[in-house]
């Protein structure tokens, strides 16, 4: 992942980069069950996933994205409707093997709309944040963080 403006050496973008990257590895683990046609295995990656998102989510929605919205109002709107629309589809794997037979090519189109987001929020909303935000911001994130916690494994936060 993105490595060239420096964000990642702030603790908040560090850690959302950390759960980026862990949610890559299991994207690549859900689209090879799907070449398996392991349903059960694409089942596991989609509840990681989610464990994942969740405190990410949060610590976006509540603490980065609101820290951006007035400068890249378009932006924020856009990746938080790509949050509304992948959350459904991961949440269906909760209790098991979704009924839904489409329910894993669903998968596999919502995955894909998951790496490309996570890609505009690396090369864009990172480096932004990075170049706009000020101190007093950072610790709301901060603060986001703390209450949530993290899915991150090693990482305690006071929530966590």
């Amino acid at each position: 992942m993105c490595e060239y403006c420096g964000c990642q050496s702030v603790t908040a973008i560090g850690d959302l980069t950390r759960e980026h990257d862990l949610v890559v590895d299991v994207i690549g683990a859900a689209r090879s069950a799907h070449l398996d046609g392991d349903v059960a295995r694409m089942v596991q990656a989609a509840r990681q996933i989610e464990a994942l998102l969740e405190p990410h989510t949060r610590v976006e929605e509540d603490g980065l994205f609101p820290a951006l919205a007035g400068e890249f109002p378009e932006q924020i709107e856009s990746l938080e409707a790509e949050h509304r629309l992948i959350e459904p589809v991961l949440r269906e794997a909760a209790h098991g093997v979704p009924a839904a037979p489409d329910w894993p090519q669903r998968l596999m189109a919502v995955l894909d709309v998951l790496r490309h987001h996570i890609l505009k929020e690396q090369d864009g909303v990172f480096p932004a944040a990075l170049a706009s935000l000020s101190t007093e911001e950072w610790e709301r994130i901060d603060a986001v963080r703390a209450r949530v916690g993290t899915a991150l494994p090693g990482v305690h936060t006071s929530a966590g």
